[in-house]
């Protein structure tokens, strides 16, 4: 019989916990690995700390609010007031939206622009409205709204005025065309020599327009065959003989028809001209 060698087996000790912890520090690329990181964790808290805290110190109080244009519908008291309840925290901290917004909400301010001005200031741009004309939004009843204002742009904003300028009316979010038709129709009526002062357009879109005279013309609705600007063209052309013949006793002229128009006369500057030459 043949006998089998066994290899030994080599039998080391068991280390224990401590011994196993121990020998973690003697890695020494691992101990600055875990250095830089911790320091780096550290920087990074510390930098974040000092900047929430040195903006907030009283260190950068706000001490001026430059504007940049003087405005010419907006009061100094409005805006003192805007400044005083909107404007809150340092030259830092300061939120410039919500300053911008609330200076926005001023009833003639259409756009407002505000930034930082080293080391204490705010600077505010205020673009105001250009108010052209009296506005009113006409309901589905053919009711009238409050009184606004529209702007050059053909914006609805909402702000009193006492300047003498004309009228519109119509549904609400038609104020730009409205506007654009009264550029028009002031520019056909040119020769008549009279101002436009009223503007209407109705729920149903018929158009209405009023002059300084006291004419009213009654253009109605838009039609392909003839349209606004021709019938309006047409009774300007006619308007010299209508007025060698008639004179002032023409108080509206009806453009709905095709091929002509419908006059009424007024019995009442008739009967005033005749009493005044007895």
């Amino acid at each position: 019989m043949v006998e089998q060698s066994v290899p030994p087996v080599i039998v080391r000790p068991r280390r224990s916990r401590l011994e196993r912890r121990a020998g973690l520090w003697h890695r020494p690329s691992l101990l600055d690995l875990a250095s830089d990181v911790l320091l780096l964790f550290a920087a990074i808290g510390l930098g974040w700390a000092l900047m929430a805290w040195v903006p907030s110190r009283p260190l950068f109080p706000l001490r001026e609010l430059v504007l940049k244009t003087p405005p010419a519908q907006v009061t100094q008291a409005q805006i003192e007031y805007v400044a005083r309840t909107a404007i809150h925290g340092n030259f830092f901290t300061t939120k410039l939206d919500e300053v911008r917004i609330a200076f926005e909400k001023l009833p003639w301010v259409r756009r407002a622009e505000v930034r930082r001005l080293w080391p204490d200031a705010l600077e505010l741009s205020i673009e105001e409205h250009e108010a052209v004309a009296y506005w009113k939004n006409v309901g589905a009843d053919g009711g009238n709204g409050d009184v606004r204002l529209i702007n050059r742009y053909g914006e609805v904003f909402g702000a009193s005025s006492d300047v003498d300028m004309p009228e519109f009316s119509g549904p609400q979010g038609t104020a730009a065309t409205v506007l654009a038709h009264y550029t028009a129709c002031a520019e056909i009526l040119g020769p008549l020599r009279a101002r436009l002062v009223r503007l209407d357009l109705s729920a149903r879109g018929a158009w209405q327009l009023r002059l300084d005279s006291g004419l009213t013309i009654m253009l109605g609705r838009e039609r392909e065959r003839t349209p606004l600007d021709m019938r309006l063209a047409r009774f300007v052309a006619a308007w010299p003989r209508l007025r060698e013949d008639l004179g002032t006793r023409i108080v509206r002229a009806d453009l709905r028809y095709p091929d002509g128009f419908a006059l009424t006369l007024s019995d009442k500057q008739d009967s005033a001209a005749r009493g005044g030459g007895n």
